[in-house]
């Protein structure tokens, strides 16, 4: 996998971990947690199906945000 690749698919990785510690659901913002470092391990350690890893990716970040009680 080129530098590039590598270099955004860890970027929107970090991305998604951030938007976990905005999240008000505790459940929703865990699995986006798991997903960030899920994606984050295969694109160091294996580095070779950019589909798989981005298809995760657009799922993980259609994920519902909690919405505020008031």
């Amino acid at each position: 996998m080129p530098w590039w690749s590598t270099l955004i698919c860890l970027l929107l990785a970090a991305q998604l971990w951030a938007s976990s510690l905005r999240n008000l659901d505790d459940v929703i913002g865990l699995l986006e947690k798991i997903l960030a470092t899920t994606l984050a391990l295969v694109v160091l350690v294996v580095g070779h199906n950019i589909m798989l890893e981005l298809v995760g990716l657009l799922v993980a970040l259609g994920l519902p945000m909690a919405r505020r009680r008031t």
